[in-house]
């Protein structure tokens, strides 16, 4: 089977690109790297695709809130096509700024608020997978994952988080510590159908073990690793 076909795409501002890139054709993908204004004066690089990433870092330099400004160009330049990409059940992810991006564009409910001790906050933590969660990215893992954060605006927020439970939209939670004071210690939410996952953790740098602070003492074993939703992803856009 061919590999997939993969988009990173970033911003001004954005600094994770090249960790999501790695990550993809770690797991078996051919990846291209596009600015979001690439997209946006030639839309068929996205029909092509069968994968979309939305990399972290600080778009824009959150100048007017956090992934606020790439939102309004992917929502205003290509949010047609971004539909119809997710309608296809073509799988998308947003990690950080990233997940910022993607509530602030309507692709996935609630928002992200500054965290609740207020200032920025780099660590690593552990979450849990929701065994009853509809997200293809989180399908079939049940061991916790181990990566870092580094967010100043991570808190998760919205009004009727046990309606997401109930939809299956919540896809990770917080295990080791809520860093942020996310409601619920929500971690990751998908869409209704699956096919779109946020997140505030970073899996991108977790995709080896040496990756891990602990790996030389017993931590960060490749049951940990963040690598296996992106192959998770992979595999799922392979199945279309």
């Amino acid at each position: 089977m061919s590999r997939v076909r993969a988009l990173v795409i970033a911003g001004p501002g954005t600094n994770r690109d090249h960790d999501v890139n790695d990550a993809l054709e770690r797991a078996g993908a051919d990846t291209r790297i596009v600015l979001a204004s690439e997209l946006i004066a030639e839309p068929a690089l996205l029909g092509s695709a069968g994968l979309a990433v939305v990399a972290g870092g600080f778009s824009y330099a959150d100048s007017l809130g956090a992934g606020r400004m790439l939102a309004l160009d992917l929502a205003l330049g290509i949010g047609d096509a971004l539909r119809s990409f997710v309608a296809d059940g073509r799988p998308v992810i947003g990690i950080c700024n990233g997940f910022q991006v993607l509530t602030a564009a309507g692709l996935l409910p609630g928002a992200l608020g500054h965290n609740a001790q207020g200032h920025f906050d780099c660590r690593w933590v552990v979450l849990d997978p929701v065994p009853q969660s509809v997200s293809v990215w989180t399908t079939g893992i049940e061991d916790p994952i181990h990566c870092p954060i580094a967010h100043g605006e991570g808190r998760y927020v919205h009004p009727d988080p046990d309606s997401l439970f109930a939809a299956g939209q919540v896809a990770l939670r917080y295990r080791s510590t809520n860093p942020n004071g996310s409601v619920a210690d929500i971690a990751g939410v998908c869409d209704p159908s699956g096919v779109v996952l946020g997140l505030m953790p970073h899996p991108e740098n977790h995709i080896v073990r040496r990756q891990h602070p602990r790996h030389s003492r017993g931590g960060g074993g490749d049951a940990h690793l963040g690598l296996r939703l992106f192959d998770n992803g992979i595999q799922h856009a392979k199945g279309l």
